[in-house]
């Protein structure tokens, strides 16, 4: 399944990023009213759901959100986080690509060694709520469920772009 996400993953410095480096990630996807996470085991074989972090404090500093985040960098032990980029279908930068970008900001404020990576989100939440739908969910009842789903499935196209950049 392509997303999209192939073609536009990139350091948070904009440069390419390439290869596999062992460990886990966490996958993000944020919204104005949630974040959906996801993790990826250490071999970047499989990215599955964590949760759905409620946005408290929002931009631009985003505090009760990145304490949540360094909470879950600690327990999964993560190596880096890979961030969501909305944009729109044509890619132009939207406001929410805006908002995305000041919540890595706010990543790299506060964590300045962990490596922090965007990625193209455009259809992860209609992927993510086809899947869903698909599977019997009743996806209108289950919005947390489908910012973990979408986060999985960004996470999940990084990791394999990673693998096939060996």
């Amino acid at each position: 399944m392509n997303t999209g996400a192939d073609d536009a993953m990139r350091a948070d410095d904009g440069r390419p990023a390439t290869g596999w480096t062992r460990g886990r990630r966490l996958g993000l996807d944020v919204g104005t009213a949630r974040i959906g996470v996801a993790s990826c085991d250490p071999d970047g074989i499989l990215a599955t759901p964590v949760e759905t972090i409620r946005v408290a404090d929002g931009a631009p500093g985003w505090a009760a959100e990145i304490r949540r985040l360094a909470e879950l960098v600690e327990e999964y032990d993560a190596v880096g986080v890979v961030v969501g980029m909305p944009t729109s279908l044509k890619g132009r930068e939207t406001a929410s690509t805006t908002m995305a970008r000041s919540f890595v900001a706010a990543v790299n404020a506060v964590f300045p060694d962990l490596p922090v990576e965007s990625v193209d989100e455009r259809l992860t939440t209609v992927t993510a709520g086809a899947a869903l739908h698909g599977a019997g969910r009743n996806t209108r009842k289950q919005r947390d469920v489908i910012d973990q789903a979408a986060a999985v499935v960004l996470l999940q196209a990084w990791v394999e772009s990673r693998h096939a950049r060996r």
